[in-house]
């Protein structure tokens, strides 16, 4: 891909692959390939959106890429480091953390707000006195709009909004450059999620972090991205910067995702036209032959079968992976 050179890439991850032993019977196995050789790269304090269907993927790519899963194969650079030893995956953690989907589970019930936020403080000793720790903990509850009055009290007596706002200032707790955000707000009210999104966008421009943000709502990903790349099947189809990709839509998995999102516009809600693709996404158990979208394209012939498409440059800054493209 090609990247603005006057912008440093931060993140760059090169044929990353995260495959899991399934049981399929008595003492035999079969590889379900959750990832199937994914590159990107971020620039820092960008903001790649990475969506897709459920199943496609996305948040297998974002834990394998924070070495929550150890990756089965691939490149993942930091800072033009790669990272492959013990070492490199601690020193990555302290400048890389995750906001989970779910703020109901992915809080302890038994801490404290301050405890579950102090807890990265703790792990990586990241102060010398308790007071350290405790003011550490206050300006991060402030941060994200929260009251150091609610330090003592527990996850259950907060609201969906309130758990996800201490989510995200436990990530923030080790000072990170990159954060992964794993669906972050699709478990909230609409109203709340404005909140989390516009609060999102204003750590980034105060911070200067930089986001892998995954998500299945296009309106969402379109209004914090920079660019979208676009899982299906474990593998991209379709990277672009966000205006770009909504005005010019090249794969016909994307075409069909951008014609479900909803338009404000009467007249062009009107006049629009939804894809609908037919049959289910294959088993990442059992992946077709060739281009993996084939048996749901409707424009898909004989190539599609037998030869797997590349990702490569359509247009500037714009790759995609259909053999449907090759004239352009």
């Amino acid at each position: 891909m090609i990247e603005n050179e006057s912008k440093k890439i931060l993140v760059e991850v090169v044929g990353l692959k995260q495959y899991f032993d399934i049981q399929t019977g008595f003492l035999k196995s079969k590889k379900l390939k959750a990832v199937d050789g994914i590159s990107f790269k971020i620039n820092q304090g960008e903001t790649l959106g990475l969506v897709g269907e459920s199943g496609c993927g996305k948040t297998t790519a974002g834990r394998s890429l924070l070495h929550l899963y150890e990756p089965t194969a691939g490149q993942i650079f930091f800072n033009e480091q790669e990272i492959k030893t013990k070492e490199d995956i601690e020193n990555f953690r302290q400048n890389a953390s995750m906001v989970f989907q779910d703020p109901y589970s992915s809080l302890n019930p038994r801490m404290t707000i301050g405890d579950i936020i102090g807890e990265p403080l703790d792990v990586h000793h990241l102060y010398a006195t308790k007071e350290e720790r405790s003011a550490r903990i206050r300006e991060l509850m402030e941060l994200v709009g929260l009251s150091s009055e609610h330090a003592t009290r527990y996850a259950h007596e907060f609201s969906g909004g309130q758990r996800q706002r201490v989510g995200i200032a436990r990530a923030l707790a080790v000072s990170p450059q990159l954060i992964v955000c794993d669906e972050p707000v699709s478990a909230l009210d609409v109203s709340i999620q404005a909140q989390i999104i516009n609060m999102f966008e204003d750590l980034q421009a105060k911070l200067g972090l930089t986001y892998l943000f995954i998500a299945h709502d296009l309106l969402v990903v379109r209004h914090i991205s920079d660019k979208i790349a676009v899982m299906y099947l474990g593998e991209i189809v379709e990277t672009a910067y966000t205006e770009e990709l909504f005005k010019s839509p090249l794969h016909p998995y994307t075409k069909s995702l951008m014609s479900a999102v909803p338009s404000p516009d009467p007249k062009t809600a009107r006049t629009s036209q939804r894809i609908v693709l037919t049959g289910d996404v294959p088993s990442p158990l059992a992946k077709p032959s060739g281009c993996p979208f084939r048996t749901r394209c409707p424009q898909a012939h004989e190539r599609c079968i037998s030869e797997k498409p590349e990702l490569r440059e359509i247009t500037a800054d714009h790759f995609a992976s259909c053999h449907l493209l090759d004239d352009l």
